[in-house]
């Protein structure tokens, strides 16, 4: 249970910056270099090399180096568990919203 909520704490917090979503957002198409991962942004190599190297341990990219071009691909068994996180707790508050809606009518009802 520990390292499921340490996955989730490294994925969510990887996503936590728009340049990391955006990153992997441009990986879901498929693979890219760092050149092409670099292009949309106004940002410095290096730093976006620290982002790519964030989404790598947190387990949302891995690079594989050829020759001078690093390139970059999604894995998809961190985005998969911060969705079964987030599709458990969406559930249960729709359960709970649900309820309490009928709860709202029944009370209507007897006024």
């Amino acid at each position: 249970m520990t390292k499921y909520q340490n996955q989730l704490t490294e994925t969510f917090s990887a996503l936590a910056d728009p340049t990391r979503r955006a990153i992997v957002s441009r990986l879901c198409e498929g693979p890219a270099s760092i050149g092409e991962l670099s292009e949309p942004f106004k940002i410095a190599l290096p730093t976006l090399l620290k982002h790519v190297q964030i989404l790598e341990k947190s387990g949302l990219v891995s690079t594989q180096k050829t020759g001078r071009v690093r390139t970059c691909r999604i894995e998809t068994g961190a985005l998969k568990a911060g969705d079964d996180w987030l599709r458990q707790h969406l559930a249960l508050w729709e359960d709970r919203l649900d309820r309490m809606e009928h709860h709202i009518n029944t009370m209507k009802k007897e006024h």
